[in-house]
């Protein structure tokens, strides 16, 4: 909302600069995506491999304490 009144204040003070923007928004979004996919897969591949060097410490935590309880 917020975004949409600043928008309207750009509007009256200096129109064919809020046109521009309107009209060069989407076309930014569109050259963006391709590197917010990248960052979501960098993420995922660095979540992946932080799990595989932890896994050890998480064994050994889990065999130190013992069979579990009820389950």
């Amino acid at each position: 909302m917020l975004t949409f009144v600043l928008w309207l204040i750009l509007l009256v003070l200096c129109w064919p600069l809020a046109l521009l923007a309107l009209l060069l928004y989407p076309l930014l979004w569109l050259l963006l995506l391709p590197l917010r996919l990248l960052g979501i897969a960098v993420g995922g591949v660095l979540t992946l491999v932080w799990t595989v060097v932890t896994l050890p410490a998480v064994i050994l935590r889990r065999l130190a304490r013992g069979p579990a309880q009820g389950a």
